[in-house]
């Protein structure tokens, strides 16, 4: 299910974990007190190790965001494809498209690559396949956003969920400014991203590298060396 804008969850986040967590580690823990309460030792111990796991998967590190005007990696994980020659899937403009697979283990808040305009946003409900595979970005539930920068380049970004669990949460709309590194929504349980560039960017990273989100520069233009 798709979760609209929280004004409240994009601003400055001085939480160590995402709030949309918040409710899993609150019910985790209430588990823990009720079997603790009830003396079922087992249980218990359990779901300690389920709350544990929740808390880092929600984890939500502060990251000062580098200066310069090259492109950031949207999301932590790993670089599984850089494809030229690809459609843009807002504006069918030639692209090169850079994925970025996050596993269960990564941050999953996502943040803007870029300052600028969020132009366009198209959510598809989809169905549930390994976010590695190419058929992921076709059937799976997914938010498209089309971004243009400040110097009218238009580029998009893809949330793709993955194989165990539907839920991606989006705290922008059409005509909402958004600021390099800025957290922008985030997926859970295993997932990736897309990047559809203009085609005269200059992809800074190798297949099989590891980004991370807000950080590591992915792309820059010819005029910015």
């Amino acid at each position: 299910m798709f979760q609209e804008k929280n004004p409240q969850l994009n601003i400055h986040n001085t939480l160590f974990v995402a709030r949309p967590g918040l409710i899993f580690i609150l019910i985790a823990l209430g588990l823990i007190l009720v079997l603790w309460i009830l003396g079922l030792e087992l249980l218990r111990n359990i779901f300690i190790l389920v709350f544990l796991f929740v808390v880092w998967f929600f984890r939500d590190p502060h990251r000062p965001t580098p200066p310069g005007s090259c492109g950031l990696s949207p999301a932590d994980g790993r670089v599984i494809r850089i494809l030229e020659d690809e459609k843009n899937p807002v504006n069918g403009q030639k692209a090169t498209k850079v994925s970025i697979f996050m596993n269960i283990f990564s941050v999953h808040v996502n943040r803007a690559p870029i300052s600028g305009i969020v132009k366009d946003q198209i959510y598809h409900r989809g169905t549930l396949v390994n976010a590695s595979l190419d058929k992921a970005s076709l059937n799976n539930e997914r938010n498209i956003l089309l971004l243009e920068d400040q110097s009218g380049r238009e580029l998009a970004m893809v949330q793709i969920a993955g194989l165990i669990a539907r839920r991606i949460v989006s705290w922008v709309r059409p005509g909402d400014s958004i600021t390099r590194g800025e957290r922008f929504g985030m997926i859970r349980f295993g997932s990736r991203v897309d990047l559809y560039l203009p085609p005269e960017a200059e992809v800074m990273v190798a297949l099989g590298q590891n980004v991370q989100a807000g950080t590591t520069p992915i792309w820059q233009y010819p005029e910015a060396k």
